[in-house]
């Protein structure tokens, strides 16, 4: 079974959820268009770092979207990025011998997040972005940078199976 990012659910209303996640590691590939670093990142977790052993794939992978309404929270250009599992610190975390591949720590932090299932087209992923925006706007929430686009199957599992998630992230509720 795939490790999911952990996260404590601060609040849930249906398929809208506010979590708070704890710092985690991320390697990140940026200026991709499309889904076009997921082979780099790939290549990072298969051993194509200075440990030569392989990560195993967490999910989800997390995603910025070719919509012009969308800017990434992590940079200002499209990215792509795996979470690394709870059991790599900043410390133990290989190397990656492809300079476009970068770890980043991802300090903790609360996202507001909306559910959906089926494929990620851009239309869809704007609606829900739309969507997410809206549920904030009317609890009085703010978001901080834009949302991003998380989805946790493989690209071959059905439409229908799908879990995707758009967030963004707010102002910690604590």
């Amino acid at each position: 079974m795939t490790e999911e990012m952990p996260y404590e659910l601060v609040k849930k209303n249906g398929d809208f959820e506010i979590r708070r996640y704890p710092e985690a590691i991320l390697a990140v590939v940026e200026g991709f268009i499309d889904d076009s670093g997921f082979g780099l990142l790939f290549q990072y977790i298969s051993g194509e770092n200075t440990t030569r052993r392989r990560i195993p794939m967490t999910a989800p992978v997390i995603t910025t979207e070719k919509i012009p309404m969308t800017a990434p929270v992590i940079s200002k250009k499209e990215f792509m990025a795996f979470v690394l599992p709870t059991s790599y610190t900043k410390e133990t975390t290989p190397i990656p011998l492809n300079p476009t591949v970068k770890i980043k720590v991802q300090p903790e932090r609360e996202i507001a997040v909306l559910r959906f299932s089926g494929r990620t087209t851009d239309a869809r992923v704007a609606k829900f972005q739309k969507k997410i925006k809206e549920i904030l706007q009317s609890q009085g929430l703010q978001g901080i940078g834009e949302p991003i686009l998380m989805r946790y199957n493989s690209p071959f599992t059905p439409g229908f199976l799908r879990r995707n998630e758009v967030g963004i992230e707010i102002n910690h509720t604590k």
